[in-house]
């Protein structure tokens, strides 16, 4: 009976110790949502929505002309997962700053601990065995750094940094995803466009070959004719299943961007690129001499900017782990044999322990960590030119390839018109027994590259006023400054 009343304490405890190990704080795990149909289809699921923020900055897009472009925008910003992993890289850059701002001051921890313990018969002199409690309670901080070399300091500073890169590219990211919405929304529209053509064009040509093969039953032409037509034909036909497929994957690529199902509202029409001086993206005209430090707000500039000023805090560090550290440790608190005189009157315990660490030998390895923090600032001065120089670049490139739109869009315009023109003549002076058939096919093949020309150009056309809003880091024309 002795020996059960004894254990009892310690069944006690070793059953609340397995009953505290049950508990898990780990979140429930929940399969993601794939955010794909049931279905592999095109046409399958059902549209996404847009949320109200990503609305309102879209609609804050001047620049976009088009209602629609603007919508499949802000679904894109609501459904897109690079963006998502953007912004949850800048949360945890946030809470990784966090801890690295958490070592400027100390760390203070309370502790309170029991112990009951029994002596054996055995190995008490008097024969008889004992049982003995102590009860502790404390506060203090243990190992705190004196930040004497600002090693500390350097070190949260490089990671505010990190966190204000990482924003930084959460802003490239929004301005690349809009890029490339726009982009693959027109490249879509541009294939549409050419089915229509080529659809438009097999049409024709069947409606030309039935002509031809009356003709040729009543004996009034060939057969080379005929076969020649026929040819034609085939071509058309080839082409409208080419530009069908097309068409199917650019909506799905646009999709992936997005991050769901655009509803067929959204979605561009072959009409789209087809009108003249196509108006879905009005870029606003772009001052005369535009300075360079509007490239300095580019966000990837600002991101490598705050890439070069981490390792320079890191080199900081680096330097100043060659100096002594001190730490300290201390704590108070109270201690007793009896838990309710643990607060007692004289019960107060204290200690105070500083600690000197200097280092005399390692081999040269906190040297070599200077020189190695040393080598990633100067890669990253090399980073932060190259990227400012690959701005000026596309800034200029973008600039002079606008300059010229008009002109080329002009051009081949014309051209689309005189080979319409040359078809209409040919076909006319072959049906009037003046020339042969082959003046009718080539006539036609150059009016149908000259027609495929002209989407490639308008959509060519659009897509560079996208890249020039995008390499001025989202910055549209009109806020521009303008010098000399």
């Amino acid at each position: 009976m002795k020996i059960t009343l004894t254990l009892r304490p310690v069944v006690a405890a070793a059953l609340a110790a397995v009953a505290l190990s049950a508990c898990n704080l780990a979140p429930k795990f929940e399969q993601p949502v794939a955010g794909v149909p049931d279905t592999v289809s095109a046409q399958a699921g059902t549209p996404v929505w847009a949320s109200e923020t990503a609305l309102a900055y879209a609609q804050s897009q001047t620049w976009i002309a088009s209602a629609q472009l603007r919508e499949v925008v802000a679904l894109a910003l609501t459904h897109n997962r690079d963006l998502r992993i953007a912004v949850d890289n800048i949360e945890k850059a946030r809470a990784q700053y966090g801890i690295t701002r958490a070592d400027l001051l100390p760390g203070i921890a309370a502790q309170a601990q029991g112990t009951r313990s029994r002596s054996s018969e055995d190995l008490r002199s008097a024969g008889q065995g004992s049982i003995s409690e102590q009860f502790t309670a404390q506060l203090g901080f243990t190992s705190y750094e004196i930040d004497f070399w600002g090693r500390v300091r350097n070190l949260s500073d490089a990671g505010l940094q990190a966190f204000l890169q990482s924003e930084d590219n959460q802003r490239n990211v929004q301005i690349a995803l809009v890029a490339d919405v726009s982009n693959a929304w027109l490249s879509l529209a541009a294939d549409l466009a050419r089915l229509q053509l080529a659809q438009e064009t097999l049409a024709s040509r069947e409606k030309a070959y039935a002509l031809t093969k009356r003709m040729f039953e009543i004996g009034s032409t060939s057969g080379l004719v005929l076969a020649q037509n026929l040819s034609t034909v085939e071509t058309a036909r080839a082409d409208v299943a080419a530009f069908t497929s097309q068409a199917a994957r650019s909506r799905n690529a646009l999709q992936l961007l997005v991050g769901g199902v655009v509803a067929a509202d959204l979605l561009p029409t072959a009409q789209t690129l087809m009108v003249a001086n196509s108006q879905n993206l009005a870029l606003l005209p772009v001052p005369q001499n535009v300075p360079s430090t509007v490239l300095l707000q580019r966000p990837d500039i600002q991101a490598a900017e705050h890439n070069l000023r981490a390792m320079h805090a890191n080199i900081g560090a680096a330097r100043a782990a060659l100096f002594p550290t001190i730490s300290l440790t201390g704590s108070v608190g109270t201690g007793s044999r009896e838990l309710d005189a643990l607060f007692g009157s004289g019960n107060g315990t204290w200690s105070f322990m500083p600690q000197v660490r200097l280092p005399i030998f390692d081999g040269g390895r906190l040297r070599a960590g200077v020189q190695v923090a040393q080598a990633n600032q100067r890669i990253a001065v090399s980073q932060y030119e190259k990227t400012v120089q690959t701005a000026f670049k596309e800034v200029a490139d973008s600039l002079a390839d606008r300059e010229q739109w008009g002109q080329r869009l002009g051009a081949q315009t014309g051209m689309v018109q005189a080979t319409q023109k040359a078809f209409d003549l040919s076909e006319a002076r072959f049906q009037a027994g003046v020339d042969n058939y082959l003046t009718v096919l080539d006539a036609q093949r150059s009016l149908y590259a000259a027609q495929q020309t002209l989407i490639s150009l308008r959509l060519a056309e659009q897509v560079n006023r996208v890249t020039l809003w995008k390499a001025l880091g989202g910055q549209e024309a009109a806020t521009l400054p303008s010098v000399g």
